[in-house]
């Protein structure tokens, strides 16, 4: 299979665990059967590559998620970066051509567009599957998923299929309604349009020559920013005479808010939390000090770095417009090395919690306008400071003065306590250069 995964948005509605660098995708809140746990990103590469482990997946998403995507998933996995945001059409576009310019997809080969972050069980990644054999078949240009509805909702489109048939023609698409609406629809057979189809890729490569003035992947990555916004289904889909819907009735779930994801936690809480005469609570706490909770109803309570959050689930998904108001540095973020959290903020310096992989290493770099100081805490490793390498261990403390190229490699996991001081500390005052090793 050549699978699409679409992986755009800052996730703000899962706020203080979300953030601007961090989508809803790469928390770590489903609980594998060793007890680890998993991001929606992790569960839905799973599920793909134990279908079909061969599967060629490639994700479209922005710059910032680059480096939890490889963090997350290894550096195997295919990447499409938007340059910027443009809607379905561009991103799909841009990945379709980065499969066949980059990737060495044949025309004549079915690709399979989906989002990264539905709640599914195995039965959808044989759906997913069948919906590409099909679109290769060549019997319709392009093959949606029509998903079974469970209840009447205002929030997904509709497509209308001809017959109550496995596979269908599509009679119409409809938008997102009102309820009553919606509720006329499921009773003459509407499916939900949860952005998930398949085509050739010669297919989609047409459709985009021939809306937008391009010659390959790398000529439309360098024109994207020009590019109108606007959506697959109203460039391509909408306008298709050729085109199939299969219908799907496993579990799928749009886990956009908290009130939704926790309907999809197998524990009410996750991290240390305490629960005294609760009902309905559930509790995500990723700080290491304790949360009790006592007599509360249908509540949500999320820990993090960033922030804290007590909610009644279903107020919790109108949390976005408020958490835009806030004007709050990142204070934790997956990089593709490993991971930091910020410990403390002053005028003049920055504690930063440094976690490096194993194998891993920071870009060689320097800052001009701070110094900064490396407390070793855990494991082993080299730093290399303006060409000079060193052993270092736990008790080990570094200095490294500003202007200075410096970067540290991990033996094995190696965690450090960062000092950065400094009258200007940003994350902007940062110059790359090549390591020679």
């Amino acid at each position: 299979m050549n699978i699409i995964l679409l992986s755009g948005g800052s996730g703000k509605r899962l706020w203080p665990l979300s953030n601007d660098v961090r989508s809803k995708q790469f928390i770590k809140i489903f609980r594998k059967e060793d007890g680890s746990y998993e991001s929606m990103v992790q569960r839905m590469y799973r599920g793909i590559t134990t279908v079909d482990k061969d599967a060629n997946v490639t994700i479209a998403t922005s710059k910032t998620q680059v480096s939890a995507i490889h963090n997350q998933l290894g550096n195997e996995v295919g990447i499409s970066v938007e340059p910027c945001r443009r809607d379905t059409f561009p991103a799909i576009a841009l990945a379709t051509a980065y499969l066949h310019d980059v990737r060495g997809v044949g025309e004549d080969e079915s690709a399979v567009v989906c989002p990264v972050d539905p709640y599914v069980e195995p039965d959808y990644f044989k759906a997913l599957e069948t919906l590409g054999n099909r679109a290769a078949e060549g019997k319709a240009n392009l093959v949606l998923m029509g998903i079974e509805p469970t209840y009447p909702s205002e929030k997904y489109g509709y497509v209308i299929p001809q017959d109550k048939e496995e596979i269908s023609k599509v009679e119409t698409f409809k938008e997102k309604p009102d309820i009553k609406t919606a509720e006329e629809y499921i009773k003459n057979g509407a499916l939900w349009n949860g952005g998930v189809f398949a085509y050739k890729v010669g297919y989609v490569l047409k459709r985009a020559h021939e809306l937008i003035d391009f010659t390959d992947y790398e000529d439309l990555f360098k024109k994207y920013e020009t590019l109108e916004k606007i959506s697959f289904d109203y460039a391509v889909a909408e306008k298709e005479s050729s085109i199939e819907v299969l219908r799907f009735g496993g579990t799928w779930k749009d886990l956009g808010t908290w009130n939704t994801l926790t309907e999809a936690m197998s524990e009410p809480v996750i991290g240390r939390a305490v629960l005294e005469s609760c009902e309905d609570v559930h509790v995500v706490n990723e700080l290491d000090v304790p949360i009790v909770c006592m007599g509360l109803k249908n509540v949500v309570v999320a820990a993090s770095s960033d922030g804290f959050l007590v909610s009644e689930k279903e107020k919790s998904s109108y949390i976005k417009p408020i958490v835009d108001k806030i004007d709050q540095q990142i204070m934790f973020a997956e990089k593709s090395w490993g991971r930091y959290q910020v410990i403390d903020v002053e005028d003049d310096s920055m504690t930063v919690k440094v976690t490096l992989n194993e194998g891993h290493r920071m870009n060689y770099h320097s800052h001009e306008h701070r110094d900064e100081i490396w407390n070793i805490i855990s494991g082993k490793g080299s730093v290399i400071i303006d060409g000079m390498e060193q052993k270092v261990k736990p008790g080990d403390v570094v200095t490294m003065a500003a202007g200075c190229r410096h970067t540290v490699i991990a033996e094995t996991d190696l965690e450090m306590i960062e000092v950065q001081i400094g009258k200007l500390i940003s994350v902007h005052d940062k110059k790359k250069f090549e390591l020679e090793v």
